[in-house]
């Protein structure tokens, strides 16, 4: 039963440092989901089905070479997946994104503070460079320990109102929704599908890659396919939540927030809360992605850099989330969209490989 149990708390680390790295305030605000999904409407659930498949295939994928190589950080994976040259390129690129998520995760913080909250909008910024300063002084298990007591919190908080609103409004009635879609990412829901994938894969393969030398194969799998199964499922539960109150949810800023009207006050605050989650829990995945590219996990050098990390993004953050996004989330995609068309095509990657290997021999 003690072996059950220490497999179970495994697992729940793997899934839960996925999941963090993706759910962040876009996907809380609903203002990913309705760009990449709801505007492609009755199609736009397929893209969600088609996220899903791939969440789950790439988690369970980067698990797989993560403990097959025995990598301690992204910069080994990313060397292996793109080779030297352009594993070189990324690494940089990465470790610049990483700091520059962490800086639109504070700015985010404070507005969230400022504007939902009506607190100070510098508090916002340092009660997440606090608290995630202190979870990295915890080293890797500390990362890992937070994740699965928060993320939990902020997954539960988007199925509670995904659920309750479907349950109060019904099901979105399909055929009587455009066929054409009304906007969004692509115009097509099978690219919008591949990109929204892609754009968010930076950040968990930082965070994925430096567990190869923690975890078994077997447990590893798993526990990245399970965690890209359950941010499918927000996915296609938040998108069809939006379905069923299109068009007036296309018109605000945070549909959530409009959904989360229709519930009452009381579930207002609870985004409010979800937000702010996915922030901190983002906030963490980013931190601890540069801390372990540039020190091993339970190393007093990882807890400076990751500390350091926060104090590094601090001056940046004074730009403001909206304005951090417009510039840095289009260089999120492009850098994602190279990853995803690294791991897609890894296993012809690997064929080739041993046939050039074989044909020098």
């Amino acid at each position: 039963m003690g072996w059950l149990k220490g497999d179970f708390w495994l697992l729940a680390k793997i899934s839960t440092a996925y999941i963090g790295a993706v759910i962040g305030a876009g996907f809380a605000s609903g203002q990913e989901i309705m760009q990449f999904f709801i505007l492609h409407s009755g199609k736009g659930l397929a893209g969600a089905a088609l996220a899903t498949f791939l969440f789950a295939y790439l988690g369970g994928l980067v698990m797989f070479l993560s403990i097959k190589i025995k990598t301690a950080n992204y910069k080994e994976f990313l060397n292996f997946l793109l080779g030297p040259r352009l594993g070189k390129l990324m690494d940089g690129l990465s470790l610049f994104m990483l700091l520059g998520g962490l800086s639109v995760m504070l700015a985010g913080s404070a507005a969230v503070f400022g504007e939902h909250f009506g607190l100070p909008v510098r508090a916002g910024t340092w009660v997440v460079v606090i608290l995630t300063s202190l979870v990295i002084l915890g080293g890797l298990e500390g990362v890992m320990t937070a994740n699965v007591f928060l993320v939990p919190l902020k997954l539960l908080a988007v199925f509670l109102i995904s659920l309750t609103v479907l349950g109060v409004g019904g099901l979105p009635e399909l055929h009587q929704l455009p066929r054409e879609p009304a906007g969004g990412v692509a115009g097509n829901w099978l690219v919008a599908g591949f990109l929204y994938v892609s754009y968010n894969m930076v950040v968990p393969v930082a965070v994925l890659s430096s567990l190869g030398r923690s975890v078994s194969l077997k447990l590893g799998i798993a526990g990245g396919a399970l965690g890209g199964f359950l941010i499918g499922l927000a996915v296609f539960l938040v998108t069809l939540a939006g379905l069923a109150h299109m068009p007036e949810a296309a018109s605000y800023q945070i549909p959530l927030l409009y959904l989360t009207g229709l519930l009452g006050s009381l579930f207002s605050q609870v985004l409010g809360i979800l937000i702010w989650l996915a922030i901190l829990t983002t906030a963490i995945a980013d931190a601890h992605g540069f801390a372990s590219r540039m020190a091993p996990g339970g190393s007093s050098l990882y807890r400076f850099w990751g500390t350091g990390a926060c104090l590094l993004a601090l001056p940046l953050s004074g730009l403001g989330f909206s304005g951090l996004v417009r510039v840095l989330y289009p260089l999120f995609g492009c850098a994602g969209l190279v990853l995803l068309l690294g791991l897609l095509l890894l296993p012809f990657t690997i064929y080739f490989r041993k046939v050039k290997k074989n044909f020098t021999l």
